[in-house]
C-alpha cells in the first residue's frame, strides 16, 4: 500500500481551503483518508497552515510520500528539515543537540521573515488607505469649491432679482404718486 500526504479540497465554490491528509494513493482525492493532519488555506495572505508537526514526521519517518504542494507545504513549515536533521543524528554527523540547535535558529529566521512579510503587507494596506483618503479629500474639495460657485451664483442671481424688482417697485411708487398727484 503506497501512502500518501496530499491535500483533500474542502468548501464551496471559488473558496476552498484544504485538509493535510495521510491516505491511500488508490483512494479519491476527497474521499477516503487514514489520519488528517492539518489544514491549508490558500486564500489569505500569507497563507494559513496549521499542522501537527509531530505527526506528519511521524509519517515521512515511516515512508509516506508528499504531494508536491504537500512538499512545499512541510518544507515551508521545517518538518522535511526536522526530518533532515535526525536522519544526520541517526547517522552520528552530530548529535540531537546540534539538530535542535540548528532547526530553532532556522525557526527563528522563518518567523522573523514571516512578520517582517506580514508588518510589510500592513503598512501597503496602510499607505494604500491613506492615498485612497486623500484622493478622496482632493475630489470632495473640488465638489465644496464647485457647489460654493453654483451658491454665489444663484445668489447673485437672487440680488439681482430682487434688485430689479425693487427698482420696478420705486418706479410703481413714483407712477401712483405721480398719479395721485394729477387726480388731486
Amino acid at each position: 500500500m503506497a501512502v500518501r500526504i496530499r491535500l483533500a479540497r474542502k468548501g464551496r465554490r471559488k473558496l476552498a481551503y484544504y485538509h493535510i491528509v495521510v491516505a491511500d494513493s488508490r483512494a479519491p482525492r476527497d474521499g477516503r483518508y487514514i489520519e488528517r493532519l492539518g489544514i491549508y488555506n490558500p486564500r489569505t495572505d500569507p497563507a494559513t497552515i496549521e499542522i501537527n508537526f509531530d505527526k506528519a514526521l511521524d509519517w515521512l519517518q515511516k515512508g509516506a510520500q508528499p504531494t508536491e504542494t504537500c512538499r512545499a507545504i512541510l518544507s515551508y513549515k521545517g518538518v522535511l528539515l526536522k526530518k533532515h536533521l535526525l536522519e544526520g543524528v541517526k547517522k552520528g554527523a552530530f548529535d540531537e543537540a546540534e539538530a535542535d540547535r540548528r532547526f530553532n535558529e532556522w525557526l527563528k529566521e522563518k518567523e522573523a521573515k514571516i512578520e517582517a512579510k506580514k508588518q510589510r503587507l500592513e503598512k501597503s494596506a496602510e499607505e494604500e488607505m491613506k492615498k485612497k483618503i486623500e484622493e478622496e479629500k482632493k475630489i470632495n474639495e473640488k465638489r465644496a469649491a464647485e457647489l460654493a460657485r453654483k451658491n454665489a451664483e444663484k445668489a447673485a442671481k437672487a440680488a439681482a432679482e430682487a434688485e430689479s424688482t425693487t427698482d420696478m417697485d420705486s418706479q410703481k411708487e413714483e407712477e401712483t404718486a405721480t398719479n395721485q398727484e394729477e387726480t388731486a
